[in-house]
């Protein structure tokens, strides 16, 4: 009575609309439904998806700092490598003067000529003259290259052997040693020299006799 039915020529009536309606609905929102569902689903992996370096918190916890290291390796090496060099350098620059005299020396020298001539008269004999006057001299002026060459092999000394007692694994540079060995060499000779000239065996006083 309240409803159609559907004729001979196939027209729906108004409860087949009505059913056909509430289906094509509950599809969309099924659909819909899905949609939302996997989107919260991909939030939830990119929120959950951090780096392995942050932690809870936000702060890094493996972070490389092996660059920082090295820096700081390298300017610690830099420092003890100029302290090193200026070492040889010294050392090797003692030895020289070891062997070419100094003014330190010169100045030894002429002030124990100055007091050998105070010391003597024109009385006194040829062999108290030459002693006075240019064999103490020439003794002082012995006396400070071996001290020069001794300060020039000590500083050679440590330098090699600086290495032993700073950080293990670190070589020296060829030049450090190349120079600091050079310093101990001069050293050597140049006390080697002082001794025997000190004690007359290498350019001793003349005879008188």
């Amino acid at each position: 009575m309240g409803t159609k039915t559907v004729d001979e020529t196939g027209v729906k009536t108004d409860e087949h609309k009505t059913d056909e309606a509430a289906e094509a609905a509950g599809t969309a929102g099924s659909t819909e439904a899905a949609e939302a569902t996997e989107a919260a689903g991909t939030a939830d992996e990119a929120g959950t998806g951090t780096p392995d370096t942050l932690d809870g918190t936000g702060t890094p916890e493996d972070v490389d700092v092996t660059g920082k290291t090295d820096g700081a390796d390298g300017a610690e090496a830099g420092s003890t490598g100029v302290g090193q060099g200026a070492g040889a350098f010294v050392s090797a620059g003692l030895g020289i003067v070891s062997l070419t005299g100094s003014w330190v020396g010169t100045v030894a020298s002429a002030r124990e000529s100055l007091m050998g001539q105070l010391q003597t008269s024109s009385s006194s004999n040829v062999g108290t003259l030459i002693e006075k006057g240019y064999g103490n001299a020439w003794q002082a002026t012995a006396m400070w290259g071996g001290v020069f060459a001794l300060v020039a092999l000590i500083v050679g000394v440590v330098v090699l052997a600086r290495p032993a007692f700073g950080a293990p694994g670190r070589p020296q540079a060829p030049w450090i040693k190349s120079v600091a060995w050079a310093g101990v060499a001069l050293g050597v000779i140049g006390l080697l020299l002082a001794v025997l000239k000190y004690t007359d065996v290498l350019l001793g006083l003349p005879s008188t006799g």
